[in-house]
C-alpha cells in the first residue's frame, strides 16, 4: 500500500485517505477494532456503511484523533523492532532423504518462541464444564498447563508421522490413540 506523506490511513468504507492529526471514527465493537482489523472511518456516515455488513446488535461511532506523521513513524518503528522474527530451520537429513527432498520440495519448519511454546492450548471454560457434569467436581487453573503439554505431546507425535508419510498436512489419523 502506497501511502502520501500527508495521510495516515484510508477509510474502511469509501477507501480515502484520513491525514495526520485530523478526526476519524471507529466502531465501539471491540471485533471491528482488533489489531488485524483496524477499521477506520472519515465520517460517520462511513461508519454507518458497515453496520448492514456487521449485523451489531448495539453500536456507535468513536470520535478519534489520527496520531501526528512523527508519532506513527516512530510507532511503526518500534513494532518492527519488537516484532519476532520467524526462522526457516530445514532439519537435518541423511544424504539419501536430501536428494529426495530437493526433487519435491525441502521439509520446512518454524522453531516455537518462548511465547508460543507455553500457551494454553485447552478452552477452559468447556474443560471446567465437562468435569462439573462429569463428576460435581471444580477444576484448577493449574490443570490448563498439564493438558497443554499433553495435547503438544501429542501433536509433536502427529507432525512426525505426517512427515514420515511425505505429507504437509496433518490427519486425524495421525493423532495417537489413548492407551
Amino acid at each position: 500500500m502506497e501511502q502520501e506523506e500527508n495521510h495516515w490511513k484510508k477509510c474502511s468504507s469509501c477507501k480515502q485517505w484520513i491525514d495526520f492529526e485530523s478526526d476519524y471514527w471507529t466502531c465501539n465493537v471491540s471485533t471491528c477494532n482488533r489489531k488485524r482489523t483496524g477499521m477506520v472511518f472519515c465520517t460517520v456516515t462511513c461508519w454507518e456503511t458497515h453496520l448492514p455488513l456487521m449485523n451489531h446488535r448495539e453500536a456507535w461511532a468513536e470520535d478519534q484523533r489520527a496520531p501526528s506523521r512523527a508519532k506513527f513513524l516512530a510507532q511503526e518503528k518500534n513494532e518492527k523492532e519488537t516484532a519476532p522474527t520467524r526462522r526457516i530451520v530445514r532439519p537435518e537429513a541423511s544424504a539419501q532423504s536430501a536428494s529426495s527432498s530437493s526433487a519435491q520440495g525441502a521439509t520446512e519448519t518454524t522453531p516455537l518462541n518462548q511465547d508460543v511454546a507455553k500457551e494454553i492450548l485447552i478452552v477452559a471454560s468447556r474443560l471446567k464444564s465437562y468435569i462439573l457434569a462429569r463428576s460435581g467436581m471444580n477444576t484448577s487453573e493449574k490443570v490448563m498447563a498439564g493438558l497443554s503439554d499433553i495435547v503438544r505431546k501429542a501433536c509433536d507425535e502427529a507432525i512426525e508421522t505426517a512427515r514420515r508419510d511425505e505429507r504437509k498436512t496433518v490427519l486425524d489419523r495421525d493423532i495417537p490413540k489413548p492407551s
